[in-house]
């Protein structure tokens, strides 16, 4: 089966611009997760995709170095651009990752693909009861799903931020048009934030990745945060899932 990974990336972040393109030991962090997601053996190709702004280029030539396809699309209507960055290559899985998320795990990327794969699932992610750090969010679905949501879905926040449609109208919310299913995880890990969203975010990656290195699993940089109380003191007060609440605001 072909599972293609899209990550979402810009230049033009409100809260923190340039954030995908700011380093940590000589790397930016679209690279480091890039490298990360390369790791795992599931994953059949992996797409950026970004936007048609001209400040967005810089974003495409580091794709071009790195050897990773790019796809430009729409700036606001991200369900399109996702839809379209895949279209043509007609994949039975799109897992849908950001890229302000530097430090994604292969493993669990693996471990989750496999699940939808064996489930037969149109939507499987861990969000759907969210127990894993912020920065470790994963999304799984068909194609087929992927399509239907592109031509059916009408509210801003359900195009700006990709699936929320297919969320809602799943079998685990009690929806009728896609089977869906949460990857459970007994302890948890939600109070943790190992993505980068703000500069208070960045500050607390650079001493984790410092301390830590970039070869880690997503659990050991998640007690690390959580056995040191000033590093949580940093970033731990930050509303995960900030931009969506936003955008369901604005509807």
């Amino acid at each position: 089966m072909k599972t293609i990974v899209v990550t979402q990336a810009r230049s033009n972040s409100t809260r923190l611009p340039n954030k995908v393109l700011m380093k940590i030991q000589d790397k930016t962090l679209l690279q480091i997760h890039l490298d990360r997601i390369k790791q795992a053996k599931s994953v059949s190709e992996v797409i950026i995709a970004t936007t048609i702004n001209k400040i967005d280029d810089v974003i495409v030539d580091l794709a071009n170095n790195l050897k990773v396809e790019v796809y430009r699309g729409s700036e606001n209507d991200v369900l399109d651009r996702f839809y379209k960055a895949v279209m043509d290559k007609k994949p039975d899985f799109v897992v849908r990752l950001t890229s302000d998320c530097p430090l994604i795990d292969p493993q669990l990327l693996d471990e989750m693909i496999d699940t939808a794969k064996q489930k037969n699932l149109d939507y499987y992610s861990n969000i759907l009861h969210e127990r894993y750090p912020d920065g470790q969010d994963i999304e799984i679905f068909t194609f087929k799903a992927l399509e239907t949501a592109w031509k059916k879905a009408e509210l801003n926040s359900d195009r700006e931020h990709v699936t929320p449609f297919i969320r809602i109208n799943s079998s685990f919310n009690g929806g009728e048009l896609f089977t869906s299913a949460n990857h459970n995880l007994k302890e948890d890990y939600s109070q943790v934030r190992l993505t980068v969203d703000e500069p208070k975010d960045f500050e607390v990656m650079e001493l984790i990745i410092g301390n830590l290195g970039l070869e880690k699993d997503w659990k050991a940089y998640a007690d690390y945060y959580l056995e040191n109380e000033d590093i949580k003191k940093i970033n731990g007060s930050i509303v995960r899932n900030e931009g969506y609440l936003k955008s369901l605001k604005e509807d």
